[in-house]
């Protein structure tokens, strides 16, 4: 048997009958598949224990994903070989504590605010694959590590060194947010996932089958930080925001790494070395975005990939055949002059005060 509590919110209020209605209809349901529980209602807040036959457990739960009267759907724990039920006489018990104006139950109430704030701030600082496992009731720490395939994505902002010793902490910590901004949702938005933020530097991956995307994914960072460049004011710090990207594929490993101290689920492997080296030589070749051979015939679309030759990569035994998408953006890439010249503007225009 097993036994799962999820919390999540309201995506629209509901008055009281309807909080009833959901009671009674769950109750008669559970009843059918002899699963039991309680459901908690605060504030726009859903706290839900359900209990009952594995498969049954797992099926209510992602009919619950699915509800579209749920959202920020978070589950705080799995128990599996559950052997007695914590409500075996309840099919569904619906407590509504918005009517409840006990002092003895307030401290539940603000236990139950503090838990859903605790980890809305916790899932900030979670990477989306951890999510994922934990909303399908299952134990990240649980999960071994394993072999796959993935597109790894590297991208690292043009002249940071140079940017971080001139600008001062606030202008520099407005500008890599942007930039983790943009980058983070159209990696998202093509399907790909942010793994790990490295200082100035993403990396992200994606499915073997989706080089087209992660090409596209590229693109369109650099199109819209073109965007910002342009409509940033004289003493924005904006004006200064260019990056460079690696792609390269191969098999990883994916899985927790780390130690009793400190746990990441994360991926490692030449892949991701090789995707951090082409996205350092990006400089050299003054194209923004280069990619491996492997990334170029995994590709199913209409580009122009144009060979840039044979590199030396560090930690490769031979020379790595690497390659760019002939596109204006990418091709548009010889900046540090530029950049040298904006940062000496964007410190004359703070300092006079234009």
């Amino acid at each position: 048997m097993k036994r799962l509590t999820y919390i999540s919110r309201l995506s629209t209020p509901l008055s009281e009958n309807e909080i009833e209605e959901i009671g009674i209809l769950s109750s008669h349901n559970n009843q059918k598949q002899d699963i039991t529980g309680v459901l908690i209602y605060y504030r726009g807040l859903f706290f839900q224990i359900i209990e009952g036959d594995d498969v049954k457990i797992d099926w209510l739960y992602e009919k619950i994903g699915q509800d579209k009267r749920h959202t920020d759907i978070l589950c705080l724990k799995s128990e599996y070989q559950v052997e007695e039920r914590l409500f075996p006489n309840w099919s569904m018990n619906v407590i509504n504590l918005d009517n409840n104006t006990d002092m003895l139950i307030h401290p539940i109430k603000i236990l139950l605010q503090t838990i859903t704030e605790s980890h809305s701030i916790i899932e900030q600082y979670t990477q989306p694959a951890v999510l994922k496992i934990l909303n399908k009731g299952i134990n990240p720490i649980t999960v071994p590590a394993r072999k796959v395939e993935k597109i790894i994505l590297f991208a690292d902002i043009v002249s940071f060194s140079a940017i971080s010793e001139n600008l001062p902490v606030e202008l520099i910590a407005l500008m890599i947010n942007r930039y983790l901004e943009i980058s983070s949702e159209i990696i998202t938005a093509m399907g790909g996932e942010v793994t790990k933020y490295i200082g100035d530097c993403i990396m992200a991956y994606f499915a073997p089958e989706m080089a087209d995307n992660a090409v596209q994914a590229c693109l369109n960072i650099l199109s819209e930080l073109k965007k910002a460049r342009q409509s940033a004011g004289l003493k924005s710090p904006i004006r200064l925001l260019y990056c460079g990207f690696g792609l390269s594929q191969g098999i990883v490993i994916e899985g927790n790494i780390g130690s009793a101290i400190k746990t990441d689920y994360t991926i490692l492997g030449d892949p991701v070395n090789t995707a951090a080296r082409l996205e350092a030589l990006t400089r050299n070749v003054k194209k923004a975005v280069v990619l491996s051979e492997n990334v170029k015939n995994s590709s199913k679309g209409a580009w122009n990939f144009i060979s840039l030759g044979k590199h030396d990569l560090k930690g490769k035994e031979k020379n790595t055949e690497v390659y760019y998408p002939d596109h204006k953006l990418v091709n548009d890439f010889d900046v540090k002059d530029k950049i040298i010249q904006e940062i000496k503007n964007l410190i004359k225009e703070t300092e006079t005060g234009c």
